[in-house]
């Protein structure tokens, strides 16, 4: 295996947070390329170009370790749709802005999105939690939305906001796998305007009307 420029400089001393962060970007190479079972801490060491007892000194486990790459990557789902959603207050361009986000979070992050669509621990309660809460949390922003223009209830809203998230990271990934067989622009206004079609149904809340023409 070749050495990273990280792994040329075992014995340099760095901060802890450069050190923290040379640590799991190594982790998160090995754990993309490998998935979590086959990674292998020894492998991630010598990839970050530390011994295994530094290595251990800022992650007690290999499930530390990844619970860490796997925090920072929902944490940036996240904020990437909360972006997307208050970037516009037209309902139309909601829409479109938020498939952007999952297209952009799939095709931007170097593979780190299969940490989180992707993952081979899914029966670890440590990571199912992190997973369900994402999608919750980025459910519920949808949701927000839907229940005050639609006027839905709580748990209507939530369903359709969960069923749009589910669509567009299927989507995304799906694109992905077909090596961007359609350019991004268009694969993210063909489903948004799939999705559009579906929620565009519901009128406004008090007036009757379509929630965006």
């Amino acid at each position: 295996m070749t050495a990273t420029p990280q792994a040329r400089q075992i014995g340099t001393r760095l901060p802890k947070p450069a050190r923290r962060r040379q640590l799991l970007t190594a982790a998160q190479e090995v754990f993309v390329a490998q998935g979590y079972h086959a990674a292998a801490m020894d492998e991630i060491a010598e990839r970050a170009g530390v011994s295994k007892p530094v290595l251990y000194q800022h992650f007690p486990g290999k499930l530390d370790l990844y619970l860490a790459l796997l925090d920072e990557s929902v944490d940036a789902l996240t904020a990437t749709v909360r972006a997307a959603l208050e970037s516009t207050t037209d309902n139309k361009q909601r829409v479109t802005a938020t498939f952007t986000a999952f297209f952009d979070f799939v095709g931007n992050t170097g593979q780190a999105f299969r940490l989180v669509f992707e993952s081979d621990l899914r029966n670890e309660p440590a990571v199912r939690s992190r997973l369900d809460e994402s999608s919750r949390d980025c459910a519920e922003m949808i949701s927000e939305i839907i229940r005050e223009d639609a006027g839905l209830g709580d748990e209507e809203a939530h369903l359709l906001g969960m069923g749009l998230v589910g669509m567009a990271q299927v989507s995304a990934i799906y694109w992905l796998s077909t090596d961007r067989a359609i350019p991004k622009d268009a694969a993210e206004q063909l489903t948004a305007r799939l999705a559009w079609r579906g929620i565009s149904g519901w009128p406004r809340a008090g007036d009757g009307t379509a929630a965006d023409q």
